[in-house]
């Protein structure tokens, strides 16, 4: 039987769990999902324990708080100013708490979201502030995996 290798290409069903236990993402419902190790599409600390896992298998990965996403980092909740917000986007664009929106990385070529956490009182147009660590960041999880294929 083939092991997972760093660069491995692998057709696996997962299933990411946060702290309470509520699927976060969940593909053994579905069809499986097919990726190259490496290439961000998981976490390296998940990728991390993936390695030497044996094609066939299946296992429950328990990561601590932080391993997987890291730890979170108030730094990374930001105000912005709203006229910042209408130039890059929809200038009639509202914002309520909980929304997710999505900005241009600096160079155009890709993208990062943030999470709202608070509006300015005037319902938004002096500022809006903005979670950007990622919602599983400084949280435990559980990493389900089923190695279907590895090559």
């Amino acid at each position: 039987m083939s092991q997972v290798q760093a660069g491995s290409f692998l057709t696996l069903h997962y299933r990411l769990a946060g702290p309470d236990g509520a699927d976060v993402i969940n593909t053994f419902t579905s069809k499986p999902a097919t990726l190259s190790l490496g290439t961000g599409t998981l976490s390296p600390a998940i990728e991390e324990r993936l390695i030497g896992l044996e094609e066939g298998s299946r296992h429950t990965l328990e990561l601590p708080a932080g391993a997987a996403f890291g730890e979170r980092n108030p730094a990374m909740v930001q105000r912005l100013a709203a006229k910042v917000l209408r130039d890059m986007g929809d200038p009639c664009e509202t914002y309520t708490v909980g929304d997710a929106v999505q900005f241009p990385t600096p160079d155009g070529q890709g993208s990062f979201a943030g999470v709202v956490r608070a509006v300015d009182p005037s319902g938004g147009k002096e500022w809006v502030e903005f979670d950007f660590n990622h919602p599983l960041a400084g949280q435990p999880v559980t990493f389900e995996v089923q190695l279907i294929g590895v090559l």
